[in-house]
């Protein structure tokens, strides 16, 4: 099999180790900035600015798009007109509409197309889902998540807490409870003496409503000079006979006045966001996190951006393909 990796940056660096790590896999890159090719060290993969010439030339069998989002449309179309699996970075699309159209588009000509979640494949969140699958805590009711980091960044567009890194959180919310969102009040803001004097969101409040009732609330920040939590974030989850606590990638099962610790993840089976790629493939099934169900949790970021803008909780509609 041979792909074809599009960008060269921190993120599609990561891509491109682990495209190398898979055996029978052929890789070519195309970046538009030729000074990145020197990351590829020695390695005699084949490299390109041009997309049209990288396709031409490689002929690959799947496509992996890890460019900065405000091109996702363009090439994500390009590839799909060579009908081409593509596993693409996120988000979708900057622009809501826009991802609808690209995963309308991909379902109607039934071409593979999943984003690169990743935070649901960490081992202690297949386990922390297993638990609540199993019944551990009874029926979910209410979930506290908490998100503190001192992460500064620059980007070529305007840094925004829930476009980077709270869309991790909303797929979670989604992953762990089943459930979809139906009502959202949020808060996307600069606070007073962040790292960044320019227009930056880099705090969030939100208050999310799910189906079946169950109640989330939402704290996060990048600009936080205190103790910082995992990526993952901290999850305080209520249920109707226990709680569950997730710190430091450590869960904490309180249920029938006794704790339970689970910090060895030996047990479960957690593969990247590549191998589920195509293992999708090699199978012939939707992969976990396929166009159409991301749409959903995109769906939450853009309802929550929305309810920033207007200063009011908004319902959710979500768009079904």
């Amino acid at each position: 099999m041979k792909a074809l990796l599009a960008g060269l940056g921190v993120a599609g660096f990561g891509m491109y180790k682990k495209l190398r790590e898979h055996e029978g896999m052929e890789v070519a890159v195309v970046e538009p900035n030729p000074a990145l090719k020197e990351k590829l060290g020695v390695d005699d993969t084949p490299f390109y600015t041009s997309l049209e010439e990288a396709l031409a030339a490689e002929k690959p069998d799947i496509f992996v798009n890890v460019t900065p989002p405000h091109v996702h449309t363009a090439i994500n179309n390009r590839v799909f007109d060579l009908g081409l699996p593509v596993l693409c970075e996120k988000p979708i699309a900057f622009d809501y509409n826009e991802s609808i159209q690209i995963v309308e588009r991909s379902v109607k000509e039934q071409i593979p197309f999943m984003i690169a979640e990743n935070y649901r494949r960490f081992p202690y969140m297949r386990k922390l889902k297993s638990l609540l699958d199993a019944g551990t805590i009874g029926t979910v009711s209410t979930i506290d998540v908490q998100f503190y980091r001192y992460h500064h960044t620059q980007r070529n567009y305007t840094v925004s807490l829930l476009d980077d890194i709270a869309v991790h959180h909303f797929d979670l919310m989604r992953y762990l409870t089943g459930k979809e969102g139906v009502r959202i009040f949020a808060r996307n803001f600069n606070p007073v003496g962040s790292w960044s004097a320019e227009q930056a969101n880099i705090n969030l409040y939100a208050l999310l409503e799910m189906e079946d009732g169950i109640a989330v609330s939402y704290t996060g920040s990048i600009t936080s000079r205190g103790e910082q939590t995992e990526w993952g974030g901290n999850w305080r989850i209520e249920g109707t006979t226990g709680v569950i606590e997730v710190k430091d990638k450590e869960l904490l099962v309180f249920k029938d006045g006794a704790v339970t610790r689970f910090d060895d993840y030996s047990d479960v089976v957690a593969t990247d966001t590549l191998t589920e790629f195509l293992d999708s493939l090699r199978e012939g099934r939707e992969s976990e996190t396929s166009g159409r169900d991301y749409l959903r949790t995109q769906g939450l970021v853009y309802y929550a951006a929305e309810s920033n803008g207007e200063g009011r909780a908004l319902n959710i509609q979500l768009h079904d393909i």
